[in-house]
């Protein structure tokens, strides 16, 4: 057994009985002399205190609140990796520095990438425009307008080629925030590294492939759920087998969170989501131990300081015993939940925008706290519209004095054995049971989708903090709290080039026209026939279709005749 797994030893608990009584009396006898008197003369702001995910809050925390077994608090690198994946963390590796960038054609998002890799970014992250997310062509009436708004238009292979132009992807990871269409940008993503003699076994990163949240939470999808899910099942096979760096798929909170839900809902929800997936992959025959590994996470830092990093924590430790326990996993690289960050959208104003920088470096410190792997800033304009150069240097200096001036990397989950935020923790762990028991309870996270169980959760969840908002209770500066009058500052924004549509959707004509359509005709049929096969791997047929210059609408056109489509269920 390894020294990851070896069983605890028993030990006395953290806080003895003796302990526990002398605490409650030092505890009252404070509350009965210092603490009365002063509320008489000034009393607190509120009458009780919650969390941002409404967790009731207690004056003052003390040892009481510690877990009962220090092993449930551990050592980083051990299970259940509640105080981090590895056991140097950042003393042994900095966080990767990856900021999100996509606009316009591949040609300008590639520019964009080699300026932030010269500022010193360390990895990639890639936002495709909304036609390419929903595997729409550039040339469909449902694209006039969108197409590289907001984020890079990719069609067929050269689109992707273009893309990583000069970048070598042997030696820099690559995230890829794409769902719906997902499979279709990873097999030419494999095309480009396989044209150029790459080892696909050297290639690292990330394409998000996370369908059930899209039903949940962010509203992207092509086709129903169940075929959707048989899509990602197939990209998890193919890259255990074929990529032993890349992560197939990205479960992400963050979305969750953005449209609404809370701290708790969000990583509880990402926990009934990866369920559903490991359930769906090992149901295939294919072992736990042998993807497991390759799973990786994606949450949202939150304005909550320390309520974000017990969320941190706690869903570590959730993780590393569900696998565990539930799934049978031996090899504690299925138990470790990595996870990249992203400071909270949702939380940037267009009112007083250069406060939005003091809201992301505190929210990137909670992430660091919390024992990211992997982290994106935003950009102080992103309320108005896609980052500009100057925002993206300003968000990826903000990680690079994180790292190099505050000494947070120099100590290992500083925030480790603080009675408030063990609690928090604790807490958080115990709601993400609860909330798997309800959906279990439902027939599991189809159903509970089917059902609009997670739609009518988070729209309440949203509606209350609307209201709190609206009413002052909860204060956003520049907003509803210290206003200013007059007009407002100015801030440079990033400008689309007017012709960049008119160019992509050339280059994508030029490619139908220029290709051989014997091979494209033979590679559609081929693809449509393991489609009607639920037990075959779609990926390799995929990649012979983005090969033969088979375009991203053409493919998930022509696979609707298979799949369907999907219409939500009303939630209101």
């Amino acid at each position: 057994m390894t020294d990851d797994l070896r069983e605890p030893q028993a030990r006395p608990p953290l806080v003895t009985d003796e302990l526990a009584d002398a605490v409650a009396t030092r505890l009252t006898d404070w509350e009965d002399a210092e603490l009365a008197g002063f509320i008489r003369r000034t009393p607190e702001g509120m009458d009780s205190y919650r969390s941002g995910s409404g967790l009731p809050l207690q004056r003052v925390y003390t040892p009481v609140d510690l877990p009962h077994d220090y092993d449930e608090i551990g050592f980083p690198g051990r299970y259940p990796f509640t105080r981090g994946p590895y056991p140097t963390m950042y003393r042994g590796r900095t966080w990767t520095m990856r900021q999100i960038a996509g606009f316009g054609q591949a040609e300008e998002t590639n520019a964009r990438f080699r300026y932030l890799i010269a500022q010193g970014q360390t990895g990639l992250s890639v936002d495709f425009d909304m036609p390419t997310l929903m595997g729409l062509d550039s040339d469909d009436p449902m694209s006039l307008g969108e197409v590289g708004r907001e984020g890079v238009a990719i069609d067929v292979l050269p689109d992707m080629e273009a893309l990583f132009h000069s970048i070598d992807l042997e030696n820099i990871s690559v995230s890829m925030t794409i769902n719906p269409s997902a499979w279709i940008l990873l097999a030419m993503y494999v095309c480009v590294a396989e044209d150029r003699g790459y080892d696909l076994d050297r290639l690292s990163g990330t394409v998000q492939n996370d369908i059930l949240k899209e039903y949940i939470a962010q509203k992207e999808w092509i086709f129903p759920v169940r075929p959707s899910m048989r899509i990602v099942r197939d990209t998890i096979v193919y890259c255990s087998q074929r990529m032993a760096r890349y992560n197939p798929v990205n479960i992400s909170g963050y979305h969750i969170s953005e449209a609404g839900a809370n701290a708790l809902q969000e990583i509880a929800f990402t926990m009934a989501v990866t369920k559903a997936y490991v359930e769906d992959v090992t149901a295939a025959g294919v072992d736990v131990d042998s993807f497991a590994p390759r799973l990786s996470f994606f949450f949202v830092s939150q304005a909550d300081l320390f309520e974000e990093v017990a969320k941190f924590r706690a869903v570590r430790r959730y993780y590393a015993k569900m696998m565990r326990e539930q799934f049978g996993a031996r090899d504690p690289q299925s138990m470790r939940l990595r996870f990249h960050a992203q400071t909270a959208a949702a939380t940037l104003t267009k009112p007083q925008p250069l406060n939005n920088i003091v809201r992301t470096a505190l929210q990137a410190l909670s992430a660091v706290l919390g024992g990211a792997q992997s982290l994106h800033t935003n950009g102080l304009d992103e309320a108005y519209t896609i980052p500009s150069e100057l925002a993206m240097k300003i968000a990826l200096r903000t990680q690079q004095i994180i790292a190099d001036e505050t000494g947070v990397t120099s100590v290992i989950d500083p925030l480790g054995g603080s009675y408030y935020v063990e609690s928090l923790t604790d807490q958080l762990e115990r709601g993400i049971g609860d909330y798997l028991a309800k959906i279990d309870q439902l027939g599991g996270v189809v159903a509970a989708i089917e059902q609009g169980f997670f739609q009518k959760e988070i729209s309440d969840t949203a509606y209350a903090y609307a209201l709190r908002k609206a009413n002052g209770d909860r204060p956003v500066i520049g907003v509803n709290k210290h206003v200013d009058d007059g007009e407002d500052q100015k801030i440079e924004t990033h400008t689309l080039d007017p012709e960049s549509e008119a160019r992509q959707i050339a280059r994508l004509t030029k490619v139908r026209e220029s290709r051989d359509p014997e091979r494209a005709d033979r590679a559609l049929a081929n693809l449509l026939d393991v489609a009607r096969d639920p037990d075959a791997n779609l990926m390799p047929a995929t990649i012979e279709a983005v090969r033969a210059h088979l375009s991203m609408g053409e493919i998930t056109g022509a696979l609707r005749q298979v799949f369907g489509s999907y219409v939500e269920r009303p939630v209101f």
